[in-house]
This record gives structure tokens, C-alpha cells and sequence, in this order.
């Protein structure tokens, strides 16, 4: 089989999708990857060929910060990817509404990796979760908007869609997270499953671990690990972070990230750094302070940490009030107060989160994650097997 990777570039979306794709070319499939051109050093670790979206009209489209503004473009660039490639299935990310609808114009199956909480409405149940930003409903609303007026764009509006009842998810979504992150008593959506975190990331280049590990072990503080998400236009975590760790008993490695606007101060005990990868800074931390994205919340549970999470908006809100509600996580509050370490420092010496984050993170690592993604894909397509000339139609026809 031959299957086209086509997340979103950034890397909380590319190397869960790399981690899939690695054990389906184990397998035995064909794996290509589609993507940015920022991509291409990734793709290249892990072994994929690899095509530059901005050679197929995409330049922005597989950007998580122009997700709702580029569908159409993902959409061409998809199709034009998949039909120079052959592609029978399609794995994309979650909100690539564009890679859903080229999957349903050349009439193959496509896989969705979703984040580590499910986003949108539940089948049933969870009418009752308090919501700390914007409800599941009012979510899965702006999401099929935005997938209705990519569907007109594209040309695709006077067809019967393929996933009536909920397009969002294509033929399958595959959540990274743990059954414990979801509301209690609520159902997901039948074609939901979760997989684990499916985890990879870059390997360090030479010295780059050690020197960070030197530089923590010279200053001699307590270490928190901090990643940093999107604003969202709410409240930028610099200010916070300058009064936790500057003259009190912590330390931090603060990963920019999204943050485009670092404000580290002097005289403040932060080391900023921009890496591709987290897991070895991780390891050098006693928790990890976030916005609450997916893949610092994930990678801090994978290694038995607490989080401390003080969210914005997107999945933020969402993933924050479900590490809260499993015991692994604390809320940051977003205004300063007379103690600003107060909250890590109950955290940090806080046994019972402590022990419920390695627990929580021992389910998670067990093995055999990309195997139950690689499952749900090789089910999917053939579920969805189309008769062989039927798919050289569908792949070859004009647009």
C-alpha cells in the first residue's frame, strides 16, 4: 500500500505522524511524506521521501498557524501530491480539513492523528464538564464552518459529503493521549481510538544535550522544564516566568517554541533555547511548566513529571482541565501574586501528583503505540478497498 503522510509541519503534529509511518514502512507499506520545506531535515531523519509543499502550491498550507486560513491550498496540494505519488490512503493531522477533502475527491481512505484530548463533541455523555475557555460545541461548530467554506472553495459543495456525520474525523482518529484525559462518563465518537503518544523526536546533534546539562549543573538550582504554546492573544507566560525564576529557588530551561516574543529578564535564572527537540531536557527537569499543548503535556508524562499549566487557547483549556481532573497537573493562575513560586514550589513537593504523573506516563509508554496506529490504518484501508481501476481513475482524472 502506498501512503502519503500529510500533517501539519510543525513538530507536535510531524513526529507523531513520523512515528506511525515508521512502524507502517516496517510493515511493509510504501511511506512518503508531503510537507513545508522547514520539514525536510525530520523527514529526512526518519527516513521518508519527501515532498516540499510549496512545490505543489502549498507554502503556507501545513502551517499550524494558518490552519483555518489555508485549507483550499492544502486541498490542491494534497491532490497533486497524492496523484504524483499514488497514494491509496492519506494520514494527516487534526484540523487539516484540506488533506480530508482531496482524500474524498480521489475517493481513498484517510487517518487522522489527533492530539492527546479529544476536541470535539463526544458521542455521549459529558454535558456536565466545566469548561475553563470555549465549550466542545461551540469548537465542533467553528470547525465544520471552516471545513463547509474549504469544502465550497474547493469546489466540492455540490457532492454528497463522504463523512455525513461528522466529517471531522475522517475515516478514523487516532488520539494520543489516555482514556483518563477524557470526561468521565462520556463516549467518543465510534470511529475515535487511542493509540498512545506515538513518539519521536530528532536526535540531539552533538554537545547540544551536554551543554545545556552543563549550564543547569553550574547554576545548581532545582530545574523546570517550560515549553511554551501560542498566545492565542491571551496572557504571555514572560512576565510569570521572570518572577518564578528570578532570586528564588528554581531554575528553568525554557523552550521558545511558539512564543514569538521572549522576554527573558537579566538578572532572571532562564535558559532560553529553541531545539527541535525536548525529551533530554525533560530528563534534566523535576516538572515542566506549559501552556498545556499536547506535546510538552505528553512528553513530561512519558518521563513521570508533573506539569504546572497555565493555558491560553486552542486545546489549551481543554488538555489543562483534563491533566487537573487526572491529578497530574496544577493551574498556574495568570496574575502574579505576593509568592510566585508558591504554586510550583506545592507542586514540586506535592507526593501524590508526583506519583499519579508516573503512573499516568507508565500506561502511556508502554510499548506498542505505533503498532495499534499502524492497526487502525491497515483496518481503515480495507474497510475503504477500492477496486483497482476504479482508484487509477480516481487518482489519474483531470481537475
Amino acid at each position: 500500500m502506498k501512503i502519503l503522510l500529510c500533517p501539519l509541519s510543525d513538530g507536535g503534529y510531524l513526529y507523531p505522524a513520523l512515528a506511525a509511518g515508521r512502524e507502517l514502512r516496517r510493515r511493509g507499506h510504501h511511506v512518503s511524506v508531503l510537507g513545508r520545506s522547514t520539514a525536510a531535515p525530520f523527514v529526512a531523519e526518519a527516513g521518508f521521501p519527501f515532498a516540499r509543499a510549496e512545490d505543489f502550491g502549498g507554502r503556507r498550507a501545513f502551517s499550524a498557524t494558518w490552519w483555518g486560513k489555508t485549507g483550499t491550498a492544502q486541498y490542491r496540494a494534497t491532490l497533486r501530491a497524492a496523484r504524483d505519488t499514488g497514494a491509496d490512503l492519506l494520514v494527516t493531522s487534526v484540523l487539516c480539513t484540506g488533506a480530508l477533502l482531496a482524500a474524498e475527491e480521489l475517493d481513498i481512505p484517510v487517518v487522522v492523528i489527533g492530539l492527546a484530548v479529544h476536541l470535539w463533541d463526544y458521542r455521549t455523555g459529558g454535558g456536565d464538564e466545566p469548561h475553563l475557555g470555549r465549550t466542545r460545541r461551540s469548537r465542533t461548530l467553528d470547525c465544520r464552518d471552516i471545513y463547509a467554506a474549504t469544502r465550497d472553495e474547493s469546489a466540492l459543495a455540490g457532492r454528497a459529503p463522504r463523512w455525513k456525520d461528522d466529517p471531522l474525523l475522517g475515516d478514523a482518529l487516532l488520539l494520543r493521549g489516555d482514556p483518563a484525559l477524557e470526561y468521565p462518563g462520556a463516549e467518543l465518537p465510534e470511529r475515535v481510538r487511542h493509540v498512545g503518544p506515538l513518539a519521536w523526536e530528532p536526535t540531539p546533534g552533538p554537545g547540544e544535550a551536554e551543554a545545556v546539562g552543563d549550564h543547569v549543573a553550574r547554576c545548581g538550582k532545582p530545574v523546570v522544564y517550560v515549553h511554551l504554546g501560542r498566545f492565542f492573544g491571551g496572557n504571555s507566560l514572560w512576565p510569570r516566568l521572570n518572577e518564578i525564576f528570578t532570586g528564588g529557588r528554581f531554575q528553568a530551561v525554557v523552550e521558545q517554541g511558539r512564543s514569538t516574543d521572549p522576554r527573558p529578564a537579566p538578572d532572571a535564572d532562564i535558559l532560553l533555547v529553541r531545539k527541535p527537540w525536548m525529551g533530554p531536557l525533560v530528563d534534566l527537569a523535576g516538572m515542566v511548566l506549559a501552556n498545556g499543548t499536547s506535546a510538552p503535556v505528553l512528553g513530561a508524562l512519558l518521563r513521570g513529571r508533573p506539569l504546572a499549566l497555565s493555558p491560553n487557547g486552542s486545546e489549551q483549556p481543554l488538555l489543562t482541565g483534563a491533566c487537573v481532573r487526572a491529578g497530574v497537573a496544577v493551574r498556574v493562575p495568570p496574575t502574579p501574586s505576593a509568592d510566585p513560586s508558591a504554586p510550583l514550589e506545592r507542586a514540586w513537593h506535592d507526593d501524590g501528583l508526583r506519583s499519579r504523573a508516573r503512573a499516568l506516563g507508565g500506561r502511556l509508554a508502554a510499548p506498542g503505540g505505533a503498532a495499534r496506529a499502524a492497526d487502525v490504518v491497515e483496518r481503515v484501508a480495507q474497510a475503504s478497498a477500492t477496486p483497482k481501476e476504479d482508484h487509477e481513475y480516481a487518482i489519474s482524472r483531470p481537475r
